[in-house]
């Protein structure tokens, strides 16, 4: 089909092949088809079910023409249709149904045009000479899109709660919506993502299937499986059954990276700490990575620990370090200035805990990021989407934290631990 997210590779296969019902359809397409350059050999008997059953053993071509007229569900069948049809491939149906709703949910489902019968030759012509134009055409509306290298990044949490998720959600929002790149947010939270919730998505089974079918995951794949949250991004999580576990090698999230780059031009990862421990190729062509931590004590340790982590698996990765949900005032447990002592390192962002739009944000179905608007929190959550969707940032490379052993840096945390409450302790970050 004609896929919004990727156009495919279109060179190596037929430029047309049609299917058609009827000797009338078939004879009137053979002489326009030599005009335009393509063998009448292409035209095939049999309609829709003959094309399915010929390109499920076969690559599809550029341009396919196909005949709906012995369909008794047309909008299902070329849906069947789709699951044979490589990404790339211009579809253009003919029919005898007159009935609006229907070619509305045929054009939706990503056919090109659909042909009412009885059609008449200048009709057809032009029907498929405006798909070699679009063919030949640019495969994507804004060119400069191409020019630009793709970016990676990876959201990981140092602890449980500290809104890893929610920033993820939030700047795949941003980037979608307010700068109009195409993003996709891949949620690797098999059984308790939230992603899609915080967009108000359904997650669909999209990302099980990967997981239970590897080798079906392609470029048309990816266009069926993922929710599209808006024009410009689209979701793939998971909500899978917690009696479920979910056996993986993780060759299905490694494949899916790969369809995403090709794809999109922003991919945000989102990625549990265990799924990180368990796959750590996954990181090998990130780009950035946002850890995402609180400021208390097992925050800090496992703050180290993942910087340390970062620095042999992953020392290509451009680290933003963000501090978030920090209380405005009032006693935290630990303070800016121990944390980044005990890390050896600044904190790039601190995003102050916001329960009010948070709260809001949930009740509306919408990102924080939108909830805030141009507020406080909203201003800095745009401020690190910015940093993400650009390699020109000026995160903090996790090869450059400073030297001394994990040892040293956790008796520092551990000396934090018979400090008395006092002023420092309390300070607002």
């Amino acid at each position: 089909m004609n896929a919004p997210f990727n156009s495919g590779s279109t060179g190596l296969r037929d430029p047309f092949q049609a299917f058609v019902c009827d000797d009338e359809t078939a004879e009137m397409l053979k002489p326009i088809v030599t005009e335009l350059g393509w063998a009448q050999e292409k035209v095939n008997k049999g309609g829709l079910q003959n094309a399915v059953q010929s390109l499920s053993v076969s690559a599809s071509p550029n341009i396919l023409f196909v005949d709906l007229s012995e369909s008794s569900d047309p909008l299902n069948d070329i849906n069947g249709l789709a699951e044979v049809c490589e990404p790339g491939t211009i579809v253009i149906a003919a029919g005898q149904v007159n009935d609006v709703r229907l070619y509305r949910d045929l054009l939706s489902s990503g056919i090109q045009d659909y042909l009412l019968k009885p059609f008449n030759p200048d009709q057809l012509r032009d029907t498929l000479t405006q798909a070699q134009m679009i063919l030949a055409g640019p495969r994507n509306a804004d060119g400069d899109e191409q020019d630009r290298p793709h970016v990676m990044t990876a959201f990981i949490g140092t602890r449980g709660g500290v809104g890893a998720s929610t920033l993820a959600s939030s700047i795949a929002w941003v980037t979608s919506e307010e700068q109009g790149r195409l993003t996709a947010l891949l949620d690797l939270d098999i059984h308790f993502g939230t992603d899609a919730l915080a967009l108000d998505l359904e997650p669909g089974r999209g990302l099980i299937d990967a997981i239970e079918n590897p080798s079906r995951i392609d470029g048309l794949f990816i266009e069926r499986a993922m929710v599209k949250a808006n024009e410009k991004l689209a979701v793939l999580s998971a909500e899978a059954p917690i009696n479920q576990p979910m056996l993986t090698d993780g060759s299905a999230y490694y494949q899916l990276e790969e369809e995403l780059r090709n794809a999109f031009e922003l991919s945000m990862i989102d990625i549990p700490r265990q799924t990180l421990i368990q796959y750590p190729h996954l990181l090998n062509d990130v780009n950035r990575a946002v850890i995402v931590t609180e400021l208390t004590l097992a925050a800090t340790r496992d703050t180290i620990r993942l910087l340390s982590w970062f620095k042999s698996n992953a020392p290509q990765a451009k680290v933003i370090l963000v501090a978030n949900r920090v209380p405005s005032g009032g006693t935290i447990e630990i303070s800016k200035k121990d944390f980044e002592a005990s890390v050896e390192r600044k904190i790039d962002m601190v995003i102050p805990f916001d329960q009010k739009t948070a709260v809001q944000a949930a009740k509306l179905g919408k990102t924080l990021a939108e909830a805030a608007g141009s507020g406080k929190t909203g201003s800095l959550i745009r401020q690190l989407a910015d940093r993400v969707s650009s390699l020109d940032g000026e995160g903090q490379d996790a090869s450059e934290e400073a030297g001394g052993s994990l040892m040293d840096k956790l008796g520092g945390i551990k000396s934090l631990i018979s400090k008395k409450p006092s002023k420092e302790a309390a300070e607002s970050a």
